[in-house]
């Protein structure tokens, strides 16, 4: 054994000691390789494991046309603590479908379609095969996208999170055509709202859910979830509302505005995107909020207009277009294997109404 090899040892030895396994790292890169290289388009330049991942900025519309005035749009953020419900069901692929689909879903408000994808997964112990489910989940929503999962962090770090806890964060950068640039700024009052559903809690709400939840056996089968448990549902993944979008501008639906409800639910998120002098009706008798949602606000003693600001209450994503496109824009949707629905309309005001009862005189005879 050489002197230089020695040494090495030693410093492995003693990084072992402070807590930090790099052999571990090494296997959950090997773990998860080939299906981030599945997600590697001919814009990707080089393999995995460079200091930087490379991509080469050749921008082209879903048309294959190049763009006129191309604007890259980026979004970071993370899965909150769902990350505490996936280590006790023991189910960590959904968090990385999570937080692409989160930050996809994002930029699509905007317009953008999604290039590429970056993750970072931290814990206090390394468990290589907790963190190749992450990777793994976010690769294959990366996949099921288009969007090239280009580079990410694995990181150990003994003392900063609890043993047995994780944390994820995801960033995504995005590009859209200038002139086709979505801001909201032409939705105007009489303008339809469609609503599409969402799977779940999706990525927000549990520190809440975990509350209200927290005396329930999460394995028990219960006959107020139609048959499923706890641990079924809290964990399944965050929706892509891309392929939805695709089909409404592939049937030249006019959309003026996206709304993607996350933190702050049906009430701070769609005022994000309204002119002033706009806000939103929602009528709120117009789908049934799943069982979950109900079940959270009952054990936990949560008032419904709270409900509707800390969770998404079944509304995963909102598309406001021109009422006289409804019909059209409902079919589109239909036909791409949504299960869409009018929630409301546009209104002169400011923020979003609840009512419960028809909205829109004009929508009325439109139905999903």
């Amino acid at each position: 054994m050489t002197e230089d090899t020695q040494a090495g040892k030693q410093a492995g030895s003693a990084y072992e000691r402070a807590g930090v396994s790099i052999d571990a790292g090494h296997r959950a890169v090997a773990l998860m390789k080939g299906a981030v290289a599945r997600t590697h388009t001919p814009a990707v330049l080089g393999g995995i494991g460079g200091f930087g991942g490379l991509f080469r900025a050749q921008f082209t519309g879903a048309d294959g046309h190049s763009m006129t005035d191309p604007v890259l749009v980026a979004s970071t953020d993370g899965v909150g603590t769902k990350t505490k419900v996936a280590v006790r069901a023991g189910k960590f692929a959904g968090l990385g479908a999570d937080i692409v689909n989160h930050c996809a879903n994002d930029i699509l408000v905007q317009g953008a379609r999604p290039l590429f994808f970056l993750d970072y997964v931290a814990m206090g112990v390394l468990r290589p095969e907790a963190v190749a489910d992450v990777v793994t989940g976010a690769a294959q929503a990366c996949e099921a996208l288009g969007v090239a999962l280009l580079g990410g962090e694995t990181a150990e770090m003994p003392g900063v999170y609890v043993e047995g806890e994780l944390d994820i964060v995801g960033t995504i950068v995005g590009v859209v055509d200038r002139p086709k640039l979505i801001d909201g700024s032409r939705i105007m009052p009489g303008d339809a709202v469609i609503a599409l559903p969402s799977s779940g809690l999706h990525t927000n709400g549990f520190s809440l859910a975990r509350m209200a939840l927290e005396g329930l056996d999460w394995q028990e089968t219960r006959a107020d979830l139609g048959g499923q448990t706890l641990a079924d549902m809290l964990p399944i993944p965050h929706r892509a509302y891309g392929p939805a979008f695709d089909a409404l501008t592939t049937a030249n639906v006019d959309v003026r505005g996206m709304a993607h409800i996350t933190g702050g639910g049906l009430v701070d998120n769609p005022p994000r995107i309204f002119p002033a002098g706009v806000g939103m009706q929602i009528n709120t008798a117009s789908w049934i909020v799943p069982p979950l949602f109900e079940l959270i606000l009952e054990r936990g003693n949560v008032a419904r207009a709270e409900g509707f600001r800390a969770l998404n209450m079944g509304v995963g994503f909102l598309f406001i277009v021109p009422a006289a496109q409804v019909g059209a824009a409902l079919n589109a949707l239909q036909a791409s294997g949504e299960a869409p629905w009018i929630i409301g309309e546009m209104t002169q005001g400011s923020g979003v109404e609840f009512s419960e009862g028809q909205v829109g005189a004009g929508l009325t005879g439109v139905s999903s």
